[in-house]
């Protein structure tokens, strides 16, 4: 193995002075907080930093009228609220586009509109107006005629894939094929554009510490995973993940769309249960992944797609609601420090080393910063989210006993894991036996939100959480 580390060493030194500019780095910029600077000091820090690309999830007038002649290219969002406006009238459309887009173009550079955002997993189901509401909004810029210069889209979740290992045999939820994703792909084909995919190798790390190395999720070197489907070698669970999107889009016959990475994060810090969220494991993820964008090459399904990658986001953002790693996915402070010390640039790369500390890579860090000890046995469980709502636990209970295939005899009334009768306890053995089932690998306890992975057994009752099939 050392041959192969070395000469990986060797060609990243070369590209980094080779290379110019192949991939492209953004920045997502979020605002749900209450404490962050003035838009006119964020384009300042924007452009300190060398960061040409900035993507936000609206079109606050302060904002566009902040990046108006700065260079910075922009991609404004239509929010998922008003989607159905969108879909059903092409003169909201219309208002909506001379508003927010006309009126600003082309002295705030905006080259692409996101349709909403993660669609297929909020729970207003808003999914069947996602494709009439990217059509009438396109039509709109035809009728401005600003349509050659932006692109309309809109991300998708990793949870939109039925299967994502291996990468090979990436494929699209069935459900979502013929309604949603025939159609989007579609008109990205017809009118020139590009998929957009907000991937986390943190959430799949997070969920099967037992079996991915945080080497292979931080982009360090490593032996490699195998794809038994076509082998080819994985170094980096990020490189995976979108090759997995590649290989569903694939298997549509949809080889020739572009993909942009539009969101892309690692916490710095977390809850106790979130294992791996630490300074340390943010830096190294977002610093090799900025290396591995800018020196150049896709992924090893598609070598010559060159990427841009939005990382998620500018700041840590204390108004967000959910678990800490929410609140700290900045790259800076609200004082504009920042959180760690990576480029953004290829002429900042020259001078980048991933700053690791004594222990093993490939190891939980221990206590600190949201890092976790991993239960002594090296078990891990899938529980329900009790804040996931009742409507979501019921759907994703229901989809883990039926088609899903978990063993729900344990719960039905009589059984040994009947007790106590409630829906989070039922919920959790059964998104623990599709856990378990399915090998423990990663999404396999996810849900839609309404699961996630413990390091302790369970406890409801009586009742004994298997371990493995």
């Amino acid at each position: 193995m050392v041959p192969i580390f070395a000469s990986f060493s060797l060609l990243l030194i070369s590209a980094l002075f080779i290379v110019a500019d192949c991939g492209s780095i953004g920045v997502n910029y979020g605002r749900i907080a209450n404490n962050l600077p003035s838009a006119t000091k964020v384009v300042e820090l924007l452009i300190s930093h060398g960061l040409n690309r900035v993507k936000v999830y609206d079109t606050d007038p302060a904002v566009l009228h902040a990046l108006s002649g700065s260079g910075i290219k922009v991609t404004v969002d239509l929010p998922n609220e008003q989607l159905f406006a969108a879909a059903k009238s092409t003169s909201f459309a219309n208002s909506w586009v001379q508003r927010n887009v006309a009126a600003y173009y082309p002295h705030t550079e905006i080259e692409a509109i996101a349709v909403g955002n993660e669609v297929f997993v909020d729970p207003h189901n808003t999914t069947k107006f996602l494709v009439p509401a990217m059509k009438n909004i396109h039509q709109a810029l035809v009728k401005s005629n600003l349509h050659s210069d932006i692109k309309i889209s809109s991300p998708i979740a990793l949870s939109a894939l039925q299967n994502s290992y291996p990468s090979s045999a990436g494929s699209f939820r069935p459900e979502l094929i013929e309604p949603v994703f025939k159609p989007m792909l579609n008109f990205l084909r017809q009118t020139g554009s590009f998929l957009m995919v907000n991937a986390y190798p943190f959430f799949a790390y997070e969920s099967n510490t037992d079996v991915i190395s945080l080497d292979y999720a931080l982009f360090r070197e490593n032996p490699g995973v195998v794809d038994a489907g076509n082998g080819l070698r994985y170094f980096s669970l990020f490189d995976a993940q979108i090759d997995a999107v590649f290989a569903a889009m694939s298997a549509l016959k949809y080889d020739d769309i572009r993909l942009v990475v539009t969101e892309t994060g690692w916490p710095s810090k977390g809850d106790e249960n979130e294992i791996g969220a630490s300074v340390e494991n943010a830096a190294a993820y977002n610093g090799n992944l900025v290396r591995r964008i800018l020196t150049g090459g896709g992924t090893p399904l598609r070598p010559k797609a060159d990427l841009t990658v939005y990382l998620f986001a500018l700041f840590n953002e204390n108004n967000k609601v959910g678990p800490t790693s929410e609140r700290n996915y900045g790259l800076f402070y609200p004082t504009e420090e920042k959180v760690y010390d990576i480029p953004f640039t290829v002429k900042g790369l020259k001078n980048y080393h991933d700053r690791r500390s004594p222990v093993a890579g490939n190891q939980p860090v221990n206590g600190g910063k949201g890092g976790v000890s991993k239960s002594t046995t090296g078990n891990t469980w899938c529980v329900a989210n009790g804040e996931a709502g009742k409507e979501k636990l019921q759907a994703a209970l229901d989809f883990a006993c039926g088609e899903g295939g978990a063993d729900c005899h344990p719960i039905q009334p009589g059984a040994t894991c009947y007790d106590p009768n409630t829906l989070e306890a039922h919920a959790s053995f059964a998104f623990n036996s599709y856990y378990q089932k399915n090998g423990r690998h990663m999404g396999t306890c996810y849900f839609g939100g309404a699961a996630y992975v413990v390091t302790q057994p369970p406890k409801y009752g009586d009742c004994e959480f298997p371990t493995g099939y």
